[in-house]
């Protein structure tokens, strides 16, 4: 047994199982599609590259007083691909969580097509996800611990794979995922122990409309479900944009979270904060300040030239 390996099972599996999950988690995720839907690679029809920069349940510490909350940064690009009929993706991922690294980086495409009145794309994503672990931190219990017997630090390649399909008609849009399909697993540490990928489903929806006899006010509401079949966690997420310029907004994570959003729109750039309120076990006992993420945004218009596609007309069949 360890000593510190108690608190950073606790901050995994707190309330209603939610961190359990083992894929990234980031407030900001009606602005990060990409991130978890690759369906959603060249929908913009601009060079998209958004980065994310998370400190979650800060001032989280385990028995020696070590800070181990969670740290990740991510920075996911896309762009549209006129001549292979979609987009293409790139992205690259860094988790710390206390002595566990995660280095992770994907590439994938979109199929786009015209499906009603609204578009369609349907895509993948592929990639390498590095886990290191520093046992040399661990502090053991049992002298001569197997687990932590051997090298100071192990690391194990994982490979990863993700499909997903994202609609869009007008000013509402909608999406669904799957990440993590081909549960890789490898062999880390001493013993026998055998760290598994689990497979991730993701169910996303938004749309935006102005405020009645205010327009210059648009209302953004969307909702991210996630699951692993054994846990699952929600995001019913709310945003206010001020002539396309200031936006804010209020997110409730169920048994988790309550997030304020705040951002600025500057031409093609896009910057946002946002403060996790904790409700969880670890926030109503004082033993976090809170998550802080940022997020920035940079779109680079291109004028594309589209496919000309045929239309029915009760005139011409």
């Amino acid at each position: 047994m360890v000593k510190r390996i108690p608190a950073l099972i606790f901050c995994m599996f707190l309330g209603f199982n939610l961190m359990s999950q083992q894929d990234v988690q980031f407030s900001h995720n009606m602005f990060n599609i990409m991130g978890f839907n690759p369906g959603y690679a060249g929908a913009r029809e601009a060079i998209c590259a958004t980065a994310l920069a998370r400190q979650q349940w800060v001032g989280f510490r385990d028995e020696e007083n070590t800070r181990v909350h969670p740290q990740t940064y991510s920075l996911n690009v896309d762009a549209p691909v006129p001549i292979l009929r979609g987009g293409l993706s790139a992205g690259f991922l860094q988790d710390q969580l206390g002595f566990e690294t995660n280095l992770g980086v994907k590439i994938g495409y979109a199929y786009h097509a015209s499906l009603g009145l609204g578009n369609l794309g349907v895509g993948f994503h592929a990639g390498f996800l590095d886990k290191n672990i520093d046992f040399d931190q661990f502090n053991p219990i049992n002298e001569g611990d197997p687990a932590l017997t051997g090298a100071s630090e192990e690391s194990a390649m994982f490979f990863d794979v993700a499909l997903g399909a994202f609609y869009e008609l007008d000013d509402w849009w909608t999406g669904i995922s799957f990440s993590q399909i081909v549960q890789s697993g490898r062999e880390i540490g001493g013993g026998e122990a055998v760290y598994e990928l689990k497979r991730h489903a993701y169910l996303a929806g938004g749309l935006s409309f102005p405020w009645p006899d205010h327009p210059k006010f648009v209302i953004s509401p969307s909702v991210l479900l996630k699951t692993d079949i054994n846990s699952a966690q929600v995001d019913i997420n709310t945003l206010v944009t001020y002539n396309q310029r200031v936006w804010g907004g209020l997110s409730y994570r169920y048994q988790d979270a309550v997030v304020v959003f705040l951002g600025l729109n500057i031409d093609q750039i896009s910057i946002g904060y946002s403060y996790d309120i904790s409700t969880s076990f670890i926030g109503r006992h004082g033993r976090s300040y809170g998550s802080h993420e940022i997020m920035l945004q940079y779109c680079f218009d291109l004028e594309i030239e589209r496919i000309p596609r045929p239309h029915r007309t009760t005139r011409f069949l």
